[in-house]
This record gives C-alpha cells, sequence and structure tokens, in this order.
C-alpha cells in the first residue's frame, strides 16, 4: 500500500474518531444538564415549599395581629360610647333640672301675678268708687259757684276763653315787637355789611342822560342848507329818523329831540356826516341814515359782547346779547340801563360770593334783570314781562327767570338770587346822582304814601320825610295801645309794598302820645 492511500486511510481515521468523539460528548452534556436541571428543579422545589411555609407563617401572625387590633380598637370605641352616653343622660337630668326649676319658677310668678291682680282690682274699685264720689262733690261745687257767681259753666268757660285770648294777643304782639326788633337788628348789621362791602368793591360813576342832543355846526350858514329849499332836507332827516330838528337862536347848534335814544343817536351821527362831507340833498341824507343805521346797530352788538366779557357771563345766547347792547340806548329816570344793568351783576355776584351763593347764577340773573326794557316800545306789558318771556325764550334757567320776575316785587322772592337780585337793583337805582325824578310823580308819590298811611283806623296824621324814604304816622291813643301799634306798622307796610312803586326802602314809624293833664286851682 502506498503512502497516500496511508495517508487517507488516516485522515479518514481521524475524522470518524473526531465525530465520534463529538458526538460521544454531545450526549453525555446532555445527560449532565439533564441531570443539573433535575438538581435545580428540586432545589426551586425545596425553595417554593419553604416560602409557602414562611408566608402561611406570616399571615397567621399577621392574622393574630389584626385580631388583637381589632380587639383593641371595638374595646376603644366601646369605651368612648359608653363615656359619651354617660355625658348625655348627665346634660339631659341637668337640663330636667334647669326645667324642673323653672316652672317651679313660674308657678311662683303666676301666684304673685294673681295676688297682684286681685290687689289691681280692688285698688280699681276704689278708684271708681273715689272718682264717683268726686263727680257727686264736683258738681255740688258746680252748683254752689254757679248760685255764688250767676253764671252758668258755659258762661263762665266762654269768659276765661275772651280774657286768655286778650292775654295771648298782648303776648303774641310784646314777642312779635321783640323777635321782629331781634331779627331787624341781626339782618341790618349782616346787610349793612354786606351791602356797604359790595359797594365799595363796586364804584361806578353814574351820569344822567338827557332826552336831546346838540350837534355843533361850523357856522350859522350850514343852518340854512341843512333846513334846505323849502325845507326839504330836514324834513327829509326828520322822516326818516323820526327825530325832531330844533333850530333856534343858538349859534352854531342844532338840537335834536326824541325819547328814543337810539333814533337820536342816528339822526345825530347822520347829521355829523352831513355835516362833514358838505353834501346834503335828500338822496345824500338817505345813503347817511342808513349808513349810521348800520354803523349803531354794530355798536349796539358791540356794547353787548363787551358788557358779557365784563360781567364774565357765558353762554348768553346771541339775540340776548344783542338787546343788552340795545340797552346802551335806554334810560330809566335818566339813568342809563345798561350801565345799570352790568352794575347790578357786579352788585349781585359780590353779595352772592360773600354770602356762599351760586356767584355765576347771580350775575347772570343781574345782567338780564332789565331786559324786557330793550323791547318794551315794541312789545306790550312790564319790562319785567316782556324780559321773563324773552328770556324764557332763549332757555334761560329757572332761577334766572324767577329772579327777573320778583325783581319789582310782581312776585314774592323764593330763592336767595332772587333776593340779592332785588337789593343790588335798589343799591344801583338809590346812589346818589344815579336817577332822576319827574317832579309831578315825585309829589304824587309822597301823596300816595301818606294817603295809604292814613287809610288805617286810628291814624291822626301822617308825614312823609326824606324824600319819601320814611314816613311818620301819628296815631290816636285812645284807639290804638301800644301791642296794636306793632300790628298796625306791618299792615301799613305790606299794603305801601303791594300798592306803591318807589326805589329803595321806606322806613314807617308809628308813634303813640299819651298825656295826663290836670290843673291845679
Amino acid at each position: 500500500m502506498n503512502t497516500p492511500t496511508v495517508l487517507l486511510f488516516c485522515v479518514i481515521a481521524f475524522v470518524v474518531g473526531a465525530i465520534l468523539f463529538g458526538a460521544i460528548a454531545f450526549f453525555m452534556g446532555i445527560a449532565y444538564r439533564k441531570r443539573g436541571a433535575e438538581a435545580e428543579i428540586g432545589s426551586a422545589e425545596e425553595q417554593a415549599k419553604k416560602i409557602l411555609n414562611d408566608a402561611a407563617k406570616a399571615a397567621e401572625t399577621k392574622k393574630k395581629e389584626a385580631l388583637i387590633e381589632a380587639k383593641d380598637e371595638i374595646h376603644r370605641l366601646r369605651t368612648e360610647a359608653d363615656k359619651d352616653l354617660k355625658d348625655r343622660r348627665s346634660e339631659v337630668f341637668r337640663q330636667e333640672r334647669r326645667i324642673q326649676q323653672k316652672e317651679e319658677s313660674l308657678d311662683r310668678k303666676l301666684e304673685n301675678l294673681e295676688k297682684k291682680d286681685e290687689q289691681l282690682q280692688e285698688k280699681l274699685r276704689q278708684a271708681e268708687d273715689k272718682l264717683q264720689e268726686a263727680e257727686v262733690i264736683k258738681k255740688s261745687q258746680i252748683d254752689s259757684l254757679e248760685r255764688i257767681s250767676g253764671l252758668t259753666a258755659e258762661q263762665a268757660k266762654d269768659q276765661l276763653l275772651t280774657e286768655l285770648e286778650n292775654e295771648l294777643a298782648h303776648e303774641k304782639a310784646m314777642k312779635v315787637a321783640s323777635y321782629e326788633q331781634q331779627t331787624k337788628d341781626e339782618a341790618e348789621a349782616k346787610a349793612r355789611d354786606l351791602l356797604s362791602l359790595a359797594i365799595s368793591r363796586c364804584a361806578a360813576d353814574h351820569v344822567s342822560e338827557a332826552t336831546v342832543s346838540v350837534v355843533p355846526l361850523p357856522n350859522d350858514e350850514m343852518k340854512g342848507r341843512i333846513i334846505g329849499r323849502e325845507g326839504r332836507n330836514i324834513r327829509t332827516l326828520e322822516t326818516l329818523t323820526g327825530v325832531d330838528l330844533i333850530i333856534d337862536d343858538t349859534p352854531e347848534a342844532i338840537t335834536l329831540s326824541c325819547f328814543d335814544p337810539v333814533r337820536r343817536e342816528i339822526a345825530r351821527q347822520s347829521l355829523e356826516k352831513l355835516i362833514s362831507d358838505g353834501r346834503i340833498h335828500p338822496a345824500r341824507i338817505e345813503e347817511m341814515v342808513e349808513k349810521s343805521r348800520r354803523e349803531v346797530e354794530q355798536k349796539i352788538r358791540a356794547a353787548g359782547e363787551q358788557a358779557v366779557l365784563e360781567t364774565n357771563v357765558h353762554g348768553l345766547h346771541h339775540e340776548l346779547v344783542k338787546l343788552l347792547g340795545r340797552l346802551r340806548y335806554r334810560t330809566s329816570y335818566g339813568q342809563n340801563v345798561l350801565n345799570h344793568s352790568i352794575e347790578v351783576s357786579f352788585l349781585a355776584g359780590i353779595m352772592a360770593a360773600e354770602l356762599g351763593v351760586d356767584e355765576a347764577l347771580a350775575k347772570r340773573a343781574g345782567l338780564l334783570h332789565d331786559i324786557g326794557k330793550a323791547l318794551n316800545h315794541e312789545i306790550e306789558g312790564s319790562h319785567v314781562e316782556i324780559g321773563v318771556d324773552v328770556c324764557r325764550k332763549y332757555k334761560e334757567s329757572p332761577e334766572v327767570l324767577h329772579a327777573i320776575e320778583a325783581h319789582h316785587g310782581d312776585v314774592e322772592p323764593k330763592t336767595v338770587v332772587a333776593c340779592l337780585v332785588q337789593a343790588a337793583d335798589a343799591v344801583s337805582a338809590a346812589r346818589p346822582a344815579a336817577r332822576r325824578e319827574n317832579l309831578e310823580n315825585y309829589i304824587k308819590r309822597l301823596e300816595k304814601l301818606e294817603e295809604i298811611a292814613c287809610s288805617f283806623e286810628g291814624v291822626e296824621k301822617s308825614f312823609a320825610i326824606q324824600a319819601g324814604r320814611e314816613i311818620r304816622i301819628m296815631v290816636k291813643p285812645e284807639v290804638i295801645n301800644d301791642e296794636k301799634m306793632v300790628l298796625v306798622a306791618r299792615d301799613i307796610v305790606q299794603k305801601i309794598e303791594n300798592e306803591l312803586d318807589y326805589p329803595g326802602q321806606i322806613k314807617v314809624s308809628v308813634i303813640r302820645e299819651s298825656r295826663a293833664i290836670d290843673f291845679a286851682k
């Protein structure tokens, strides 16, 4: 056998041997693993049995402990329940004792009340007996008094009421006089201080205005030119302006006469323009009159705006502003109405500020109080009624309307602002040189004042003095006593306020003179 074959057989033998060895080792490993697994299974079973035994023992222990704790808890709850029950029984027992005590107390009180009720009933019976006895005694005494006095009970009552009424009238008159004097003293002192302060803070110049205007001429020849051929120029000027031109012997001057200041101002400006221009004929006169009328309208509007700015009154309707400007050409007893309205506005505002009242409202009412005088030549009615209607038309407040309505006493003032406007109007009108009054009207006012005073029963004489600002009344002492003097003075004052128009205020002095006369022989 050759070497390769041997080698082949050796290799084959080696491979077969290796396969056999591997198979044997594999089966041996399987057997070994089986024995190990069986050993591990047996060990796990033993361990599981051991764990089950331990768990059973632990469960038994826990069971015993739980039973012990449950028994303890039951014992504790039973103890607490017994204690609570015991406390509740004690509280019920106490409540029962308190209720029992209250019932006993109520029984005692009821017994006392019954005793007191019996005593009260006894006293009531005694009182009724005594009342009946007193009624019998009273009746017998009244009968005795009626026999002694000769008067019945009703007659005596009427006599007592009459005497009491007379005494009360006397006391009333004395109290009225006392309180009235005290109130007058305090009010006069306060009003005097307030008015003096307002007047001192509102100093104004007064110049009485006339109803005529004088236009200077450069020479007397101009008079003839103004008259014109057959008087056509002067007739044209008078027709267009409604003003009377008085051409007399006054050198180098023409007088314009008209009670309407606006017309007189238009005529004055027109005439001055014509004199300055030199061309005087009807067509030129008509042109100048129209131009002057426009200028006067502008001045009226400017005067109204200036018055509003000066008094610091805001929110006035533009038509009211225009009417205020027209007051510049209105006069009352020679006093310029616009200046008077501005002064009243200032005075009312100052007094309102001192009293703590609405100053703006007082100024507004004072400025508008105479607004009706701007239209009284065109609309029928007093300037008060016209002013109220105009201001109501332009949405003024009720307070302003009431102040306008009450500033001459047409209605009773109901607000402080109305009283202040009334006082400011009187102060402005009563200032020296503020107004002038027609002599005939002045005399008639004094005569009316004395007539009112003499119309009362018991008045002997009356004398108007101090230019009608005071009236002294002599009364008959046998008709009017000291107590009735107060009432007579009040009645006279009320009648003067209702029937007489006058500036400022009038002092009424009632004088009663008593004389005792005897003769020594």
